[in-house]
């Protein structure tokens, strides 16, 4: 596989409005992303709801991106799921629309070993041989963590290119490189740890934080990848209270308020989430002022 996934890439927020996918929004805030500096766009991830959608409106998103990108930046749709036979039908659906890649989250709820981690990826390379897969690693979420070990066992199948590493451990960074080397494309999945994780071998990010504040991010990752520690070190200082008060509730409650107010899209949510409390959204407001990103 030669295909590359490296630099800032942001995990997509989806608006909604009146329930439904607002394309428009989706347009605009795909757009934002490419004017400033974003490499790549993850649809239908943990920031995107995914899991409340149907495979239809999925399916409709992931579109909506590939039409919108217009070939600017690689799609890595996300197609996870915790049974492999669904998987492997997502991964077709967002194939067949163009994305240039899957996202693949460990199976959440059934807590497979870790060789059925390994046999998932596997019954997926085998029904689509040659479509690139990202293997994504958040055992806050999934209740299942891909050891730096099983990653080695995946660089055996040529269709994972990447793993997303969400734990924020720059020590599993390390371990990980230590035992792949250059062939599996390491991928931050921690806005909070993104320059130590680089400068430990990673070649980007899929962040949630570039949703709001796309160009920091984009030159953060930008002077980590050409070793200009002072500036990579100071970007993420300076993002490092977004990244706080974009987590102080589950994500994407607070970075859909944020994109609230910022004008681009409606802060709906779908149950279980709930509106972010009067006090954090405050607080939130006021770091939008600081990084100066509110028209008003």
């Amino acid at each position: 596989m030669t295909t590359t996934f490296e630099g800032a890439m942001t995990a997509l927020a989806t608006p909604f409005k009146g329930g439904k996918l607002d394309e428009a929004a989706y347009e605009g805030l795909i757009e934002y992303q490419l004017n400033n500096g974003i490499s790549g766009l993850i649809p239908m991830g943990t920031t995107g709801e995914s899991v409340t959608m149907s495979a239809t409106e999925r399916a409709r998103a992931v579109q909506v991106c590939v039409n919108a990108a217009k070939g600017r930046a690689k799609i890595i749709a996300g197609a996870g799921s915790n049974s492999t036979a669904d998987c492997i039908e997502s991964v077709k659906a967002v194939r067949e629309l163009g994305a240039d890649a899957c996202l693949i989250v460990t199976p959440y709820y059934n807590k497979p070993t870790q060789a059925g981690l390994v046999e998932n990826h596997r019954a997926i390379a085998k029904a689509h041989p040659g479509f690139p897969q990202v293997a994504y690693n958040v055992p806050g979420r999934t209740g299942v963590d891909l050891l730096p070990e099983t990653v080695a066992r995946l660089c055996e199948i040529p269709e994972v290119v990447a793993v997303k590493e969400a734990t924020g451990s720059c020590l599993r960074a390390l371990d990980i490189v230590e035992k792949c080397g250059d062939r599996m494309t390491l991928l931050s999945g921690d806005d909070f740890t993104v320059q130590p994780f680089m400068a430990s071998g990673g070649k980007g990010v899929i962040s949630v934080s570039s949703n709001v504040a796309p160009k920091l991010m984009s030159d953060l990752v930008a002077a980590a990848k050409k070793n200009d520690l002072a500036t990579a070190r100071a970007l993420q200082l300076k993002l490092q209270p977004l990244h706080r008060i974009l987590f102080v509730e589950s994500n994407p409650i607070p970075v859909k308020w944020a994109l609230h107010l910022m004008g681009r899209f409606t802060p709906e949510l779908r149950l279980p989430l709930t509106q972010m409390t009067e006090g954090n959204a405050a607080k939130l407001k006021e770091e939008l002022k600081k990084l100066s990103l509110l028209l008003t």
